[in-house]
């Protein structure tokens, strides 16, 4: 009896896996045939099923499948079918999350909608994954050009005033401040100047994902990677201790420019001051 029900169960899972083999076959069959008759929705839809059922074959068909996502992405944005698409694409990332192609198609998307800050995180994305990838590189440094305001170029050219919020800085760390939060950080210079001076702990927050990701490169440059926590919040939704684990001794800014009623200076360092910063005893 129990060889009975061995052998019944090992018939059954050879059963399952032609089905599942036939299945994968004749999909990807409807799939060529449903490209050759340019219905890019139908044959997306198989080749997420023989992705599904077949991810060993997610090499082979790779390039393929692009191609239709692409075509298809392309009907569903004529026909106004955003969220459809935003779909597509996510499905399309949960089967290759490390694709530099399909994140730069979902920025090249996001762009032309509007959404310069969430493209630029998938063209910052593509990036990394492919430094050499010249359409990401392209589309990163024409989105940057919207997104990082001309001011942070002049501030950091401007030697006087970066030596100004150094001293000043060091001054604040050496009387004691140890603990440091920079809102809105930007490029991170700040944060650096907290981390030189000798804070031993330094957060910094910022809200823009562009210039969120900028500082984390600047940081990890300059090797400081572990040493600064960056945070992509609000200085407003930041959290004692999910977000940072104590009150801080010295909260650093400079958030000017538009940011003044974007961030609201005023009612973040309001929100420093009761939340986050130690206060005097």
């Amino acid at each position: 009896m129990p060889n009975s029900n061995s052998k019944f169960h090992r018939n059954h899972r050879v059963g399952q896996e032609a089905g599942r083999r036939e299945l994968v076959s004749r999909s990807l069959q409807s799939a060529q045939h449903c490209l050759e008759e340019q219905d890019f929705g139908t044959a997306y839809a198989h080749y997420l099923l023989v992705l599904n059922l077949a991810p060993e074959l997610k090499t082979s068909v790779k390039e393929t499948f692009q191609f239709t996502l692409f075509k298809w992405a392309e009907e569903l944005d004529s026909l106004a079918r955003i969220q459809d698409l935003f779909n597509c694409y996510e499905q399309a990332l949960e089967l290759y999350p490390n694709d530099e192609v399909i994140c730069n198609s979902m920025g090249e998307h996001l762009f032309r909608m509007g959404f310069r800050d969430e493209a630029a995180g998938y063209f910052h994305k593509a990036v990394k994954l492919n430094p050499d990838f010249a359409d990401a590189k392209e589309n990163f440094y024409r989105v940057a050009n919207w997104l990082v305001e001309r001011w942070h170029f002049i501030m950091l050219n401007d030697a006087k005033r970066n030596l100004t919020y150094l001293k000043a800085i060091e001054n604040a760390v050496h009387s004691g401040c140890k603990s440091v939060l920079d809102i809105g950080t930007g490029t991170g210079i700040l944060s650096m100047f907290a981390k030189k001076a000798g804070a031993s702990y330094v957060y910094a927050c910022e809200l823009s994902k562009t210039m969120y990701e900028l500082a984390r490169d600047v940081v990890a440059a300059n090797n400081m990677e572990r040493e600064i926590k960056l945070l992509h919040l609000k200085s407003l939704d930041i959290e004692i201790p999910k977000d940072i684990p104590e009150r801080v001794s010295l909260v650093v800014t400079e958030t000017v420019d538009a940011g003044l009623f974007g961030e609201g200076i005023v009612e973040s360092l309001i929100h420093a001051w009761e939340h986050l910063l130690l206060q005097p005893k």
